[in-house]
């Protein structure tokens, strides 16, 4: 019995872990296909070696597996933004945490992609509600997504070791994932680098927002000496600099403008100030939250700056978002903004339910083609992945998602899901779970409760 038990432990683990065999040429037939930029009714999608070969409404290649979707909906993989997919398991116990950094010295190049898990509970439940890829961001005070420490007395700036910056102004980088079922989801590390800015900002730099702005360029200033005379610095005949090494090395791709900078900034006058911010510095910068954002959103398109918003968000908790409303989704992308629309606490345990929010967004005025490019190629064209993923085009990666219906629907199931062209399998540790106790009989139970 016990050897049972165990082979029936090993069996619901590599249901999560193991990544199904697709064959090579697979159609996807008959179906109302979103390809996240058009809509195409009975449709064929292909895919073969992990890629789009064809969207159109021919009839499926000879010798290809064909999925029949007549009367379901066939749509790209969504992209969870602003996420902890991957990174943090339960936020309140820290050695499962590996999203949020407190050292001082390192900051800006806390590199979140070291810590992924690839066997993370959480990524079989996100698969469920379409999700395919997760910009996963280092946690950081006062944000609306990953896993962000809250506001308080350790958020205040001070001198810490070695005399540099205590919290810093920078988060760490994010990076790209995939949440296909194997032992490697990283897609791209290093991706952009994040940072707090207004209550949240200031509390770093000193409790108010001009000494967020001031730290901020001096810092830059700083990076920019540093990028200069290494030379210098290497034989330490440059003046002492308030980020370590790493930090200034990580800074360099942000302070020429390589590399966006995701900006946690919520009030409108904050967003104005950013945006002035990164017109003085030539930085490149991404709003995220932005709850006021249909106050300026004049601003933000003139500035070619993209947001990254939870549409749902509708009460003021504090007097950053004063003007929050459920309609600032739809207010952005009628001025032209550049929207990506996020999940629920973190995207990490609610990342399934950014489907839900793009509906919710579509149900107070976002047009249902914009909710949808919220979801899948607004969020890659933002994060430099525009063409590879988010999309059923020719060529992007086999990120497919057959549904039962429309999938802003939230009764609608993911039936048939393609990551990278590998079909994965529709469970998670829940529903084994629920499967283990609800079967019963010999070998249900774990081996530790017959002793």
């Amino acid at each position: 019995m016990r050897l049972r038990n165990l082979i029936l432990g090993a069996v619901c683990a590599a249901a999560l872990t193991t990544p199904a065999l697709a064959q090579s040429l697979t159609a996807i037939t008959g179906g109302r296909v979103l390809t996240g930029t058009s809509v195409i009714e009975n449709g064929t999608v292909v895919i073969q070696n992990g890629r789009v070969v064809s969207v159109g409404t021919g009839a499926a290649p000879s010798g290809a597996r064909v999925i029949d979707a007549r009367g379901k909906v066939v749509a790209p993989g969504f992209v969870a933004v602003d996420s902890g997919l991957g990174a943090s398991e339960i936020s309140s116990v820290g050695g499962s945490d590996d999203q949020t950094n407190g050292a001082n010295t390192i900051s800006a190049s806390f590199d979140v992609s070291y810590g992924l898990d690839p066997w993370s509970f959480t990524l079989p439940v996100a698969r469920l509600g379409g999700i395919t890829r997760a910009i996963v961001v280092p946690g950081h005070p006062g944000g609306g997504g990953g896993n962000h420490r809250d506001d308080g007395d350790a958020d205040f700036a001070g001198v810490g070791a070695a005399g540099l910056q205590a919290p810093s102004l920078f988060a760490g980088q994010a990076a790209v994932i995939h949440l296909a079922q194997g032992t490697d989801i990283l897609v791209k590390p290093r991706v952009a680098m994040v940072a707090p800015f207004g209550e949240a900002g200031a509390g770093v730099a000193g409790g108010a927002r001009g000494a967020e702005f001031t730290q901020f360029k001096e810092t830059l200033a700083e990076v920019r000496l540093y990028a200069r005379n290494r030379a210098a610095y290497d034989r330490a005949g440059l003046r002492e600099l308030s980020l370590s090494r790493a930090d200034l090395e990580a800074l360099i791709p942000v302070a020429n403008g390589t590399m966006p900078l995701i900006v946690t900034v919520h009030r409108a006058a904050d967003i104005q100030q950013v945006l002035r911010l990164a017109r003085e510095e030539g930085v490149k910068v991404i709003l995220d939250g932005a709850e006021e954002g249909w106050l300026v959103a004049d601003q933000i398109v003139a500035a070619g700056v993209p947001v990254l918003l939870n549409p749902i968000s509708n009460l003021p908790g504090n007097l950053e978002t004063r003007a929050v409303r459920m309609e600032n989704a739809a207010a952005l992308d009628a001025a032209g903004v550049v929207i990506a629309i996020k999940g629920n606490e973190g995207s990490i345990h609610r990342a399934r339910e950014t489907r839900y929010n793009a509906g919710n967004a579509v149900s107070h005025g976002l047009p249902y083609e914009a909710a949808i490019e919220a979801i899948t190629v607004n969020p890659a064209k933002i994060f430099g992945m525009a063409g590879q993923i988010g999309e059923l085009r020719a060529g992007a990666a086999a990120d497919v998602v057959v549904w039962s219906g429309d999938p802003l629907e939230p009764l609608s199931n993911a039936e048939v899901i393609f990551i990278g062209g590998a079909e994965q399998a529709p469970t998670s540790r829940q529903f084994l779970l629920r499967d283990r106790y609800r079967t019963g009989g010999e070998g249900a139970m774990p081996p530790a409760y017959t002793r």
